[in-house]
C-alpha cells in the first residue's frame, strides 16, 4: 500500500476516501463498525513475514467512525499480507447478537502467507459466521484477480476515482434493502399462480432463512419482499411435484424477480355412488414413465399440479392404473370410479387362502388368509371373483373349497364356507 497510485500513495488514497465514507455513515441507525488490519505490525524481511501480523485495532460498535478514522491516519503498511488469516480472525470480531455480519476488504495484493482465502471464507459461511465478503482491490495485476473469484464479490480499481466509486457501490449494496418478486408463471408466460409455499435457503450452508406463502397483492400482482442480498439462494416452491432453483444471486440495493415455470391444473378424484364404502381411498399420483412418487391424494379431493402427463395408482381393492392423464392449465381433470360392492364371508372356523379377481383363465391373488377366521366384510371394486379357503382342521389339500362370485357397484353379496 506504499506504492504510488495516481500521483498519492495507495494507503493515503484509501485512508482519505474510506475517512470521507465514514463521515457519510456517522449515526446511521442500525450500523456497527469496526477496524482491522494486517501487515502494519513487523516489517517485511524477505523470508521472515509474520503471518500473524492482523489486528483488531478498532472492535465492532455504535458511534465508533471518527475512532476508525484517526486509526487509520496512524496505520504505516510495512508487512506482509495474510489476508486468510486476517479473514479467520475477523469471525471472532463480530457479535454473537442477531445481524448482518459484512466485511470489506480493501487489499493491493493477493494473499503471500500459502494459506487458502478461499476455503477459509467457505469455511466461515457455513458456520454463518460471515457472509462472503467485498473486496476491493488496488492496481493489482491482472492474472491474480481471478484467484479472489471464490473468496467473494471482488471488485477492481484502476485510480482514486473508480475507488471511490467503488467504495460507494459496496457500501450501498450492504446497507440497502432489496426487494424480491417471485414470479410463479403459466404455461403463457404471465404470473398468475400464486397461495403456494415457498422456501429460501443459503445456497452455501443449506441453512433455512425464509419460508413463505406465495401471495398477490392488492393490484394482482406477486407480492414483494425485502430480504438480505447478500447471500446466495436456493429455492423450492412447494407445488406438485416441487420446483426448485439453484444458486440465487440478487442484486442488492435493486428490485429482483425470480422467473418460475409453474403453471397448474386441477386434479379431481372421485367416486360415482356412495361414498362412504371405502373409509380413506387414496391415489398415488406419479410422473408419467417415473417411479418417483409426487403426491398422494384423497379421493373426493381436488388438487392442482403442474401441467404434465402423470401415472395414477387408486389404492381400492383392486388397485386401479391409470396412465397418461393429463393435467392442462388452469382446467380441472376429472377421474371418476365406479363405487364398489362387498362381500360378505362367513366360515366355520380359522383357516387358509384368498379372494382372487378373476380375469379369463388367470387369478389374482387380492387378499390372503393367514391364520386366523377371515369372516367378515370385504370390499371390492366391480367384477369376478372367487375365493378359496381351507379349514385349519381339514389336513388334506382335497379339502380346499372355492367360490366364485360377482361384485356390483354398490351390492352386496353373501358367501358361506363350510
Amino acid at each position: 500500500m506504499n506504492a504510488y497510485w495516481g500521483g498519492e500513495r495507495k494507503i493515503n488514497t484509501a485512508v482519505r476516501l474510506l475517512g470521507a465514507s465514514l463521515e457519510d455513515l456517522y449515526g446511521m441507525e442500525h450500523v456497527q463498525l469496526g477496524l482491522r488490519v494486517y501487515g502494519h505490525q513487523t516489517k517485511h524481511i524477505p523470508g521472515q513475514q509474520d503471518c500473524d501480523d492482523t489486528e483488531l485495532v478498532v472492535p465492532i460498535s455504535k458511534g465508533n467512525n471518527l475512532v476508525i478514522k484517526k486509526a487509520l491516519e496512524n496505520i504505516t503498511p510495512q508487512g506482509t499480507t495474510p489476508i486468510a488469516r486476517s479473514l479467520e480472525r475477523a469471525a471472532d470480531d463480530f457479535a454473537s447478537a442477531d445481524g448482518r455480519n459484512i466485511i470489506i476488504l480493501i487489499t493491493d495484493g493477493i494473499e503471500a502467507c500459502d494459506e487458502d482465502p478461499c476455503a477459509v471464507s467457505r469455511a466461515l459461511q457455513s458456520k454463518n459466521i460471515i457472509v462472503k465478503p467485498f473486496i476491493i482491490g488496488i492496481g493489482i495485476d491482472d492474472k491474480y484477480k481471478s484467484t479472489f473469484d471464490c473468496v467473494g464479490n471482488y471488485f477492481d480499481v484502476s485510480d482514486d476515482k473508480m475507488f471511490e466509486q467503488v467504495l460507494d457501490i459496496v457500501i450501498s449494496q450492504a446497507l440497502n434493502n432489496t426487494s424480491v418478486q417471485l414470479n410463479l408463471n403459466d404455461i403463457f408466460g404471465k404470473a398468475t399462480e400464486t397461495d403456494l409455499p415457498f422456501t429460501l435457503y443459503d445456497s452455501n450452508t443449506g441453512e433455512l432463512k425464509y419460508h413463505f406463502v406465495h401471495t398477490m397483492n392488492s393490484k394482482g400482482l406477486p407480492d414483494t419482499l425485502n430480504i438480505d442480498p447478500l447471500l446466495p439462494y436456493d429455492l423450492i416452491v412447494d407445488t406438485w411435484p416441487p420446483l426448485s432453483k439453484k444458486g440465487i444471486q440478487l442484486l442488492p440495493g435493486q428490485h429482483n424477480v425470480i422467473d418460475l415455470d409453474a403453471g397448474q391444473g386441477v386434479l379431481e378424484l372421485k367416486m360415482s355412488g356412495f361414498k362412504g364404502a371405502y373409509d380413506d381411498l387414496k391415489c398415488i399420483i406419479q410422473k408419467s414413465g417415473s417411479c418417483e412418487k409426487v403426491h398422494v391424494q384423497d379421493f373426493h379431493t381436488m388438487e392442482k399440479y403442474l401441467v404434465g402427463t402423470y401415472d395414477l395408482e387408486i389404492l381400492s381393492v383392486p388397485s386401479i392404473f391409470m396412465k397418461d392423464v393429463k393435467i392442462q392449465q388452469s382446467e380441472q381433470t376429472t377421474i371418476e370410479i365406479p363405487a364398489p360392492g362387498s362381500v360378505l364371508i362367513q366360515t366355520g372356523g380359522s383357516g387358509y387362502g384368498g379372494i382372487y379377481l378373476l380375469d379369463g383363465n388367470k387369478r389374482t391373488c387380492l387378499i390372503r388368509f393367514n391364520e386366523g377366521n377371515p369372516s367378515g366384510k370385504y370390499v371390492l371394486q366391480p367384477g369376478n371373483y372367487v375365493v378359496v379357503f381351507r379349514s385349519f382342521s381339514a389336513r388334506q389339500t382335497a379339502y380346499t373349497l372355492e367360490k366364485e362370485f360377482t361384485i356390483n357397484s354398490g351390492s352386496s353379496t353373501n358367501i358361506r364356507l363350510n
